[in-house]
């Protein structure tokens, strides 16, 4: 995520701590190179002349403290004035707690409404312990209904669709009906889109708009779409009185300018991001957490989070005490192994560390957990508790008795010593040399 605005930050700061003193040139050049990469990662240039004014005229007007270099102030300074210019202060989502709350998603075809409305029901269950039905009022787009019924499914949601329908208002109406009759808490209505925005399709949401009365009107704006995402969140807002935005697709290395242009274009706060096609991966959208990670630095919170939701709690405290003591073994790296799997991957862990793009090249996904399972079971008990003793011999042994090979038998080994140090270092809270 961010990838490339990511690297780009952590040269430009690399530079300047660099510098004994920090002076008026030095700054010059060090705001000269955040405006060309703003500008490269499709930042919105109004809103890059407008951050970079703010971060001007705080950096010479700052005071040095004997306790930072110029260097880390400066890196600080552009934390602070970059989690102020993403701050909302009605960034949490607004729910009634006496009667149906309804969210409706708008947004252009193809940018993702109803992966996320299945996202987005999944977290309301987890976090609020809210029962969202999903309604499919997308009439428009072949299949529109049967994916959203499979994502139901596959994710245990209920749902409401009528495929055979060309009446969007008579299928809102009796979708509505249907939830108060099942008594659940939270619909979300995973309206039409189209590839471009016309009079149609902003005269139908006003309609579902108007019907619904929703506590939320929340725009999808596609991540990957770079100032279309923005141009296009700015008609919405305008038209529907868009209350919030959702940030897609933003796994990859874009996604940089919707984030920073979106809410300063608008004024509308951005409530959550998602990535991947997984139906854990969504986030609110924390203005601290996504500075960090656009500046390249280290996303301690993001990785507690993450870990949180796949590690139960009755085994943290366990997984602690044998860390502090350094007794954490092959047989307890086995156990986290599916739990870990939820995660999608060590290197999913790792992105939200930049200072350790040393280990990024760890990957414990499904199709490798069988493997490293058999390779776990072909050893004996005295081997996983002492995993230093597994010499050539004991490894060929293993291999054999896994159908593996040598060479991912040292893999495993490999990455079981890599895990150690990573979570040695979560617990010690040292992630290399962090600028302040």
């Amino acid at each position: 995520m961010f990838g490339q605005l990511q690297d780009k930050f952590k040269k430009i700061f690399k530079t300047v701590r660099g510098h004994g003193k920090i002076s008026e040139h030095n700054i010059d050049e060090a705001i000269r190179e955040i405006r060309i990469a703003l500008l490269e990662s499709d930042v919105n240039f109004k809103v890059v002349s407008s951050f970079i004014s703010r971060v001007k005229e705080k950096s010479l007007g700052s005071k040095v403290f004997d306790s930072v270099t110029p260097g880390q102030q400066f890196v600080k300074l552009v934390l602070d004035e970059l989690i102020d210019f993403l701050d909302s202060k009605d960034s949490d989502i607004n729910l009634s707690n006496k009667s149906l709350s309804v969210v409706v998603l708008s947004g252009l075809q193809g940018s993702g409404k109803t992966t996320t409305a299945a996202k987005l029901a999944g977290f309301l269950k987890r976090e609020f312990n809210k029962q969202a039905m999903l309604i499919g009022l997308d009439l428009q787009r072949p299949a529109a209904t049967e994916q959203l019924k499979i994502l139901a499914e596959n994710n245990s949601l209920p749902y409401y669709i009528e495929s055979d329908s060309k009446d969007v208002l008579d299928v809102l109406n009796n979708g509505l009906k249907f939830a108060k009759k099942e008594k659940v808490d939270t619909v979300i209505l995973d309206t039409a889109g189209r590839l471009h925005i016309d009079d149609n399709l902003i005269s139908e949401l006003k309609k579902i708009i108007d019907i619904s009365k929703p506590s939320e009107v929340l725009y999808i704006a596609d991540g990957m779409s770079g100032q279309d995402a923005v141009n296009s969140s700015k008609i919405f807002s305008e038209s529907c009185d868009v209350t919030g935005c959702i940030i897609t697709k933003l796994d990859g290395d874009s996604g940089a300018g919707a984030s920073l242009s979106i809410k300063e274009v608008t004024g509308v706060p951005i409530k959550f991001i998602t990535f991947g096609e997984k139906y854990l991966e969504i986030d609110r959208f924390d203005s601290n957490r996504i500075a960090r990670r656009i500046l390249g630095l280290d996303d301690i919170v993001g990785i507690v989070e993450k870990a949180s939701k796949s590690i139960s709690l009755d085994k943290i405290s366990d997984i602690e005490s044998k860390i502090k003591n350094d007794e954490f073994d092959l047989n307890d790296f086995r156990t986290q192994l599916d739990q870990m799997n939820n995660m999608g991957s060590l290197s999913s862990l790792v992105k939200l560390l930049p200072n350790m793009k040393k280990i990024s090249n760890l990957n414990v996904n499904e199709k490798n957990v069988i493997s490293t399972k058999a390779m776990l079971d072909s050893m004996t008990n005295y081997e996983r508790e002492n995993p230093d003793i597994i010499n050539g011999s004991r490894r060929k042994r293993i291999a054999l008795g896994s159908g593996t090979s040598m060479q991912k038998v040292n893999q495993l080994l490999k990455q079981f010593k890599q895990m150690k140090t990573l979570m040695k270092k979560m617990k010690n809270n040292k992630f290399g040399k962090l600028p302040f």
